[in-house]
């Protein structure tokens, strides 16, 4: 697992664009301003590009590359079309399945279970219907924490840009692959869950 993952703070911010049909992300480290990930959807097709703006966007086809800046590739995220509830790969820098991401029926607010490469549930993402806000839990422990942070009024109204800011709990041992999975999961929040 690459080191960059062993971080407990990230700030995720989305390429401002204002008719867009790609997500794309940078990802800062939050003391330095750095950018150490970029997350982008580098192969997004014809169709799917004309879905991604009505109503069926929620249920377009995605395949999202987290990697670094100088274009090496740590994490893919692959989803077909959806119709109810999402199902989403996750495979590491060796195209290895790593993990997938179950969405949960009737869920207030989103909700979608993080399983292992053996279809085991390693944590849950819970969000509030009344707010942009996420956790990921287990029995009661709370492993990382994502929030939408203001960016100002009138950049808002004109463009679909969002910021994030991830804190993954220090009790997550370093290079566990359920950090690789939560980053995963957090750059697939507006894709499965809010759109």
């Amino acid at each position: 697992m690459h080191p960059v993952f062993n971080r407990n703070l990230f700030f995720v911010k989305e390429q401002v664009g204002m008719f867009k049909a790609s997500n794309n992300y940078d990802i800062y480290d939050p003391e330095t301003k750095e950018v150490i990930l970029e997350c982008r959807e580098p192969n997004l097709g014809f169709f799917t590009k004309m879905f991604r703006f009505t109503d069926y966007k929620r249920m377009t086809p995605f395949e999202v590359v987290i990697k670094e800046p100088n274009g090496d590739v740590l994490i893919t995220v692959k989803r077909g079309v959806s119709i109810f509830l999402s199902t989403v790969e996750v495979f590491d820098e060796k195209d290895q399945l790593i993990g997938k991401f179950k969405q949960q029926f009737f869920s207030i607010g989103g909700k979608f279970n993080l399983l292992d490469q053996n279809d085991s549930v390693v944590s849950t993402l819970k969000g509030k219907w009344t707010s942009w806000d996420f956790k990921f839990v287990k029995e009661g422990h709370e492993f990382a924490h994502v929030s939408k942070q203001w960016a100002g009024f009138g950049k808002e109204l004109f463009t679909s840009a969002d910021n994030y800011m991830l804190k993954i709990d220090e009790s997550v041992p370093e290079n566990n692959r359920l950090r690789m999975l939560i980053m995963a999961a957090v750059m697939c929040i507006d894709m499965v869950l809010k759109e």
